[in-house]
């Protein structure tokens, strides 16, 4: 992943709205989650909620496919993954261990 990529992936998840959504769409796996229903449970509504999804789109952190008359949203973890080893190269000096929270007794 370039820098440029990882930037736009950053902003889009630096928002709590658009946070709540790509945590939920995470969770939801690959089946994903109907537009109608993330905005039911965020209380998000539709327009708002049609905003951020672009933006998560845009970054490519969520994917988008059709179902009859519903639009299925559902997160795209190949660039999760991405994101993720950007981070732990860069930020991390490709150690993953050194990102780790410190436990306490």
């Amino acid at each position: 992943m370039k820098i440029g990529l990882a930037v736009e992936a950053l902003a889009a998840l630096a928002q709590e709205s658009r946070l709540s959504v790509f945590r939920l769409l995470v969770q939801a796996g690959k089946e994903g989650v109907a537009a109608g229903v993330l905005g039911e449970k965020l209380g998000i509504p539709s327009a708002t909620l049609s905003f951020h999804l672009k933006t998560l789109s845009h970054a490519r952190l969520i994917k988008s496919r059709t179902e009859g008359r519903y639009v299925i949203y559902s997160a795209n973890y190949a660039e999760m993954d991405k994101l993720v080893a950007y981070l732990t190269e860069h930020c991390c000096a490709g150690d993953g261990a050194q990102c780790l929270p410190v436990k306490k007794c």
